[in-house]
């Protein structure tokens, strides 16, 4: 008896309860372990199911999952920082409060996530592809609140778009860093905070 036979069948789920709880566990995979840990196996067992329905279910294959568990985890923290950026209403305070939530260590490792989906899309088109629509996402915030700053006198630049671009890049390699422990959380947030005021001139 082969060890599918003796797994014990999963209940009769609709295709898209069985399709939604399949990404679960690629998400579950993947922010435990990382996105290279995103197999077919792995899924399966975290799930509770037969490879093959990870297999049957995996719309374009185990790549799109992958890119597919990257956007279910990235999307929830852009979510969950627009919401703490738009609560604010003067936009230093909005600047400092998405500064500090990225950078005040408590998101490694979403960061870990960031960085090893730049790593693997390069030779994954699926992920690359998704990595590209999240960082577009995150540049719309990050223009949402510079725009709101050029409106109200508090920021001085030509170009909201190119900034909110600049400013990613900043957060993006500062968080980097942290990965591997470097600096002091509380100094490395405080100084980047002060770096992206004076890149767009705040008044």
């Amino acid at each position: 008896m082969s060890s599918d036979e003796r797994r014990p069948r999963a209940p009769r789920r609709a295709p898209e309860e069985r399709r939604a709880d399949i990404l679960a566990a690629a998400c579950a995979v993947a922010a435990a372990e990382g996105l290279g840990a995103v197999t077919m196996r792995a899924v399966a067992a975290r799930a509770g199911v037969a490879p093959a329905l990870v297999a049957h279910y995996a719309d374009g294959g185990m790549d799109a999952l992958v890119a597919a568990a990257f956007e279910g985890i990235v999307a929830r923290e852009l979510a969950e920082v627009a919401a703490i950026v738009r609560a604010e209403t003067e936009p230093r305070a909005a600047l400092a409060a998405m500064v500090r939530t990225l950078a005040g260590g408590e998101r490694d490792e979403v960061t870990g996530t960031w960085v090893e989906a730049w790593a693997l899309g390069r030779r994954s088109e699926p992920l690359a592809a998704a990595v590209r629509r999240q960082m577009d996402d995150w540049q719309a915030l990050v223009q949402e609140v510079v725009e709101a700053g050029v409106a109200s006198g508090a920021f001085r630049v030509a170009d909201a778009a190119e900034a909110a671009w600049q400013v990613l890049g900043m957060i993006d390699g500062v968080n980097a860093q942290a990965l591997v422990r470097w600096g002091d959380t509380a100094r490395r947030s405080d100084l980047l905070l002060r770096a992206v005021e004076g890149m767009l001139g705040a008044q």
